[in-house]
């Protein structure tokens, strides 16, 4: 299983851009969950956070802390939810680490992806970091059997109201509705060309943006080998073009103070065409993160003074 830092910021969400596909399955599964009576997930809240400890009595929860800093945490709430529906016994939860940091803190939450049961209003830390399906089923498994010996279980209660259910998400603009499917089906190009159609309606538009600087960056680094790009950038300190490649791979990661601080230092050692392209790869890196992320609030204003 792999780990990534508790954030300080949010990443915006979409630097692994297979979470947009994830988010259309993960809107079919919830419209199974439904007609099927199968219960849809708890948004765990400090409001609520009594009620589904109360729930747990009779019901194990799994909750899944997650971040938009993460991607990987969106894919494993969605692989819980669909194994909640599929094996039955436990409530499916998610607590989002950004907004419910006093839960974060409480449950001693280090890093996301994370996952923890209430059991009879008992947590019960199960991992930190990413799981296989082999290793999520082994897990939710242990769940259901210690709850059967604590005399719990059974098919999960649906959801009651609309506090704990997680909200029909709200319909895209039409462009991005288009750059979305063409994500879904492989087709980068016309997922760009959404995007820019979208730019020239609205020049404003800052999630057009950041998807248009989004589908580039997985573009740029399909069939990349991390270790190869990085292996190639040390070897070749002074080639931009190397030193470009690591940081997209970087940034892919979500090492963004790697990606971001090796480009402001190439950028401060090169001149002419070369510091254009850095300066316009910086950019677009920045859209990438957020305008509110500290980090690139830093990275404009170290940028702009390389510039004067």
């Amino acid at each position: 299983m792999t780990e990534a830092p508790l954030p300080d910021s949010a990443l915006r969400g979409a630097v692994d851009l297979a979470a947009l596909a994830r988010a259309r399955e993960a809107e079919r599964t919830r419209a199974e969950r439904a007609a099927s009576g199968a219960p849809s997930a708890v948004f765990v809240t400090e409001q609520n956070l009594q009620a589904v400890a109360e729930q747990s009595m009779s019901v194990p929860v799994v909750i899944v802390f997650t971040s938009s800093a993460a991607p990987a945490s969106e894919t494993l709430a969605l692989d819980v939810e669909r194994l909640a529906a599929e094996l039955g016994g436990f409530l499916p939860a998610r607590c989002d680490v950004d907004v419910e940091r006093g839960i974060a803190q409480a449950f001693q939450i280090q890093a996301v992806p994370a996952a923890m049961a209430l059991i009879g209003a008992r947590p019960a830390p199960l991992f930190q970091g990413s799981a296989s399906e082999a290793q999520l089923r082994e897990v939710l498994g242990q769940v259901l059997q210690v709850a059967a010996q604590s005399g719990l279980g059974g098919p999960a209660p649906a959801s009651e109201g609309a506090d704990g259910a997680e909200p029909a998400p709200e319909p895209l603009p039409p462009l991005h509705q288009e750059a979305y499917d063409a994500i879904e089906r492989g087709d980068m190009d016309a997922a760009v060309a959404a995007y820019d159609r979208a730019l020239v309606e609205n020049p404003k538009d800052a999630d057009a943006r950041a998807g248009r600087a989004q589908v580039l960056l997985l573009q740029r680094t399909q069939g990349a080998d991390p270790q190869a790009v990085r292996a190639a950038g040390a070897a070749a300190p002074e080639d931009v073009q190397a030193q470009l490649a690591v940081a997209d791979v970087d940034m892919l990661g979500g090492q963004i103070d790697d990606a971001l601080g090796r480009l402001l230092d190439v950028a401060s050692r090169v001149f002419g065409d070369d510091r254009d392209a850095v300066r316009a790869r910086l950019v677009e890196l920045f859209d990438v993160v957020g305008a509110q992320d500290p980090r690139v609030v830093q990275g404009r204003r170290m940028l702009a003074a390389l510039l004067n």
